[in-house]
């Protein structure tokens, strides 16, 4: 706790924990979560009408006490189709960006603004606008993990799981803008073998420091083990090299989304799993698959920006309603084109 830290307004909660909340340089902290924090913040969703949304790198704590769990986009989609007015979503901001853009009528809250995300920040709107002056007549595919501004400027949206069905959708012969990851990136032009393919160098700073090392000493030491890499992982080439020399059974090699590792942990056979994302992941996997050892290939992979809504952030924004994600309503409805353009082209898949 810093010197400098302040208490929040003590506005609707009986509860003696929003006492406690303090706001340092790290964040919101000074509540722990426990079954009381728990039922609190239920109380004050209900009292809100709000359904509350955690990515899957969210706390343990923060994905058991929310309504739906799961990667940006799906809960983007879930957030349109509840009946609840407010949504208050716990991830990064431009996550919450875009369940605004797909409920633009809706109120939705992010417990701390200041969540952001390295690789969303990795491009700009005039960065990209540069980039498409050097190319006119390119076609522009974003990865969701873009903020409202870049999406408004994309012609197709795509998620980890379909980026290679989005750019096989697209002609040949026409240059496409790839990004903003430069791992995902790679994987779909190894993929597709577009030549046309030209990729953005930006990178999530947790991803990227996955490593082909640490990878290839975990599958050493895990001979039986299967591999889930997300495809944002500097570690992803690894993989298939490690596949392709003999050292990891091919088959058990797999490139995922987080959703896509959900699907895989059901119905897999293995006992033991290493798993190249970020470990909050690790939560939901263990929860599908309970007799699986789930193993971290690097268990400092951690997103402090998502680790930034804490139980104490939670809770000051379901009492103060707080903080308010807004996007202008002519760029949400350039925005929502895009998405919905990639919805049409087939299964939206995983957003991460």
């Amino acid at each position: 706790m810093t010197s400098s830290a302040t208490r929040v307004n003590i506005l609707d909660s009986a509860f003696a924990g929003v006492r406690d909340i303090v706001d340092g340089a790290g964040g919101y902290g000074g509540v722990e979560p426990t079954p009381e924090w728990a039922a609190e913040v239920r109380r004050l969703a209900d009292l809100r009408g709000a359904t509350l949304l955690a990515h899957n790198y969210q706390l343990p704590a923060i994905q058991d006490v929310a309504d739906h769990v799961g990667d940006s986009l799906a809960l983007s989609r879930i957030a349109a189709e509840v009946s609840e007015d407010t949504i208050v979503f716990c991830g990064v901001h431009f996550m919450a960006e875009t369940a605004k853009i797909l409920s633009p009528q809706k109120t939705v809250l992010i417990p701390d603004q200041r969540a952001g995300c390295s690789l969303a920040d990795s491009i700009t709107a005039d960065q990209l606008l540069e980039w498409k002056a050097d190319f006119p007549e390119a076609v522009v595919v974003s990865y969701v993990n873009t903020t409202a501004e870049i999406k408004a400027l994309t012609d197709i949206c795509c998620t980890s799981s379909n980026a290679v069905e989005v750019v096989e959708s697209i002609d040949p012969g026409r240059d496409i803008l790839f990004l903003p990851d430069q791992f995902l990136g790679a994987h779909v032009k190894r993929v597709t073998g577009r030549g046309n393919l030209h990729i953005w160098a930006g990178e999530c700073h947790v991803h990227a420091g996955i490593n082909g090392d640490e990878l290839a000493e975990k599958s050493r030491t895990h001979p039986d083990a299967e591999l889930y890499v997300h495809p944002e992982c500097g570690c992803a080439t690894s993989a298939l090299y490690l596949a392709g020399e003999g050292f990891v059974p091919a088959d058990k090699v797999k490139i995922l989304s987080t959703g896509g590792m959900l699907d895989a942990a059901r119905t897999t056979a293995s006992k033991q799993v290493l798993v190249a994302t970020e470990i909050g992941m690790l939560h939901q996997l263990r929860m599908a698959a309970p007799d699986v050892d789930f193993l971290a290939v690097n268990d400092r992979a951690s997103c402090g920006y998502m680790k930034m809504i804490t139980p104490a952030a939670l809770l000051r924004c379901l009492v103060e309603g707080r903080d308010e994600v807004h996007v202008d309503l002519e760029t949400a409805n350039i925005a929502s084109k895009s998405v919905q353009r990639m919805i049409e082209i087939g299964t939206p898949g995983g957003g991460e």
